[in-house]
């Protein structure tokens, strides 16, 4: 059965920082691309971030390029997304999910990030 379980979400400053995580089971977490997405109330689900399953290639949405970072440890079956820069447009729910493009399985409960003052 997949799993896919996000946590380090939370309430940060703008300009702030905050590392997520995903841990997936249930599949061969080594052989796929893993993506990040993000939903914020009362908007479509949005593809922020994939890595290749090696990691080798990386593509970003250009809302957070060059402040966001995705990466991966497939020892640890772990995809993680680097978020600095943080800005108040940012808050949303954010979710993994194995594809680079599309998304293949079940979403998981996702975390929760507002960026506030």
């Amino acid at each position: 059965q997949v799993q896919l379980v996000e946590s380090g979400g939370g309430l940060v400053q703008p300009g702030g920082s905050l590392r997520l995580s995903c841990a997936a089971s249930g599949f061969t977490f080594s052989t796929y691309a893993m993506s990040w997405y993000r939903q914020a109330p009362g908007k479509e689900r949005e593809l922020l971030a994939a890595i290749a399953s090696t990691g080798g290639n990386t593509n970003y949405a250009a809302s957070v390029k060059g402040r966001f970072t995705i990466s991966r440890d497939n020892a640890k079956n772990t995809v993680y997304l680097q978020m600095n820069s943080l800005k108040p447009e940012d808050t949303a729910v954010y979710y993994c999910n194995a594809g680079y493009v599309l998304p293949i399985h079940r979403w998981g409960q996702g975390t929760q990030v507002t960026v506030s003052s």
